[in-house]
Parts: C-alpha cells; structure tokens; sequence
C-alpha cells in the first residue's frame, strides 16, 4: 500500500522548506505552508525563478505562526514577530491581485541586503478568501495555485532513470518542492490519476497536474541554477499544452486533520491521467 514518507511545509513562498514528521492539513493546505511572501518594489512576489538564492533562506516558525525565524549563510538570522494588523498592501501574484500585511521594515532591509534588491515581507490577512481551480476547487494562501502538491518516488526513479541514461546525475525530491511524497506505487504518475484521497485524518481531491518552471533547475542545497535539467528531459515524455512539462499533481483539501509520515495514502476514487 501507499504511504506518506515525506511532509514538507514552506513558511516563506520561494525560501527553503521544513521537513515534518507530521502536521495538521488545513483547507489552505498544511498549517502556515506558504502564510508569508516576499515581494519587490512593485508589489510583485519573488520567486527562484528571478532569486534562486531564496532556496537557501531556512525558516522556522512556532506552531502558532507568530513568530519567524529567517537564516541565511553569513549572515545573523533575522527574527519577526509577524502581525495581521500592520498595513495591507495590494500584492501580485501570478497577474491576480491579492492583500498582504506589511511585517515591517526592519524584516524589509534584511530581506533587501541578503537577496540584493528591494523587499517587503507580507503575511496573508485573515480576510484573504481565495478560491483556488481546478478539478476540485479548494483554497490556498500564497501558493502557486492549489494548496497540496503531491509527487512519488516512483516517478522521481523513472526521471533519474532517464537523466542517468543521458550522462546526467540523479536529482533529489526537493528539486519539485513537494508538500507530501508518496512511495509504494508500482508505477510512475499514479498520482496523476487519483481523483479522490484520504490520509490519516484527512482528504484531498484532485485538482490538476504540476506545471513546472525554471525552479526545478535550481540546486536547492546551494541556491545556483544548474542548468537545464530535469525541464529538458522532462520534455521527452511528459509535455503538456504550450510547451509546458508536468511533474507531481496538485490536490485540494476536501476535508482538513492531521497527517503523518507512515500514514497510509489511500485512494478511493482513480480517473485517467491529463498528459
């Protein structure tokens, strides 16, 4: 049977991801994943695609959400007491427009100086009312699109398979920046065709396939691109619409409570693949 052997939470949209043991599933997705976003000048969100170096900004944040802490290399940590009631701005996420609170200047200028250009850090409001698409609508906060990616061991071997074949070397799971990672399946994309899921306590419906983007280039560990792998393989055997590659699939959460590595991923309702 399926299991969950891996749960990743993101504090900080586009910084490095913390590893759990287990955690509680909200609609937005797992507790605090992506409740903080860094934006520039504009308003607009940064991301690995323009700052790889966010990769190595490590987080660590208290259960209740209140209290960050942001380390970078060389650097002392900075630590924020984060609010929602410090003045809204209007931020810009993948051309939609959404509120964020202002954490502050002094988290600003860290952010500026350790990621060299001008930063603002906002936490997503207690009004923000997203509705997310997809197969399944749900809601998320700063993520990409729908709350929960889902990726398998089972289809990162056939990938390193195919890079190794080319002369390239295998590349870890945090490359594709996963919330929950499942391994048991015989076959590669499984998750691409379950349309209904329960785990531990909670339950997700599918959404639609992963997208990706020039962050799987970046080398997680160091923050450096790294070429253009795993996107040029990926193109072989797993192209979508308007020269587009997939990888993993994205879940909405139907019904919120805790999951844990080892809890069994079971899938109550399957459907045909999208590629």
């Amino acid at each position: 049977m399926a299991e969950i052997t891996q749960l990743v939470c993101y504090p900080v949209k586009g910084c490095a991801g913390i590893t759990l043991r287990g955690g509680f599933l909200t609609h937005a997705g797992l507790r605090h994943d992506r409740s903080l976003m860094i934006t520039d000048a504009h308003g607009g969100f940064r991301s690995q695609r323009n700052t790889p170096r966010m990769a190595v900004l490590t987080p660590e944040i208290d259960e209740e959400g209140t209290r960050l802490t942001l380390h970078a290399p060389g650097t002392e940590p900075l630590v924020v007491t984060t609010t929602d009631s410090g003045r809204r701005e209007t931020v810009e996420l993948h051309r939609a427009n959404y509120l964020g609170v202002d954490q502050g200047d002094r988290a600003a200028e860290w952010l500026s100086e350790v990621l060299g250009g001008p930063c603002r850090l906002v936490r997503v409001p207690t009004e923000h009312d997203r509705v997310t698409d997809g197969l399944t609508p749900g809601t998320s906060a700063y993520a990409d699109s729908c709350p929960v990616l889902v990726t398998s061991r089972a289809s990162l071997d056939e990938l390193n398979e195919r890079l190794t074949a080319r002369g390239h070397p295998p590349l870890p799971m945090d490359r594709f920046r996963p919330n929950v990672v499942v391994d048991g399946w015989e076959h590669p994309h499984t998750e691409d065709l379950a349309r209904s899921v329960t785990a531990g306590e909670a339950a997700l419906g599918y959404a639609k396939i992963a997208k990706r983007c020039a962050v799987t280039t970046v080398e997680q560990s160091s923050g450096h691109k790294n070429g253009p792998e795993p996107l040029r393989t990926l193109a072989e055997y797993r192209r979508t619409g308007h020269n587009g590659v997939a990888f993993g699939s994205k879940f909405a959460v139907t019904r919120p409570g805790r999951i844990s590595v080892g809890d069994p991923f079971r899938v109550t309702e399957w459907g045909e693949s999208e590629l």
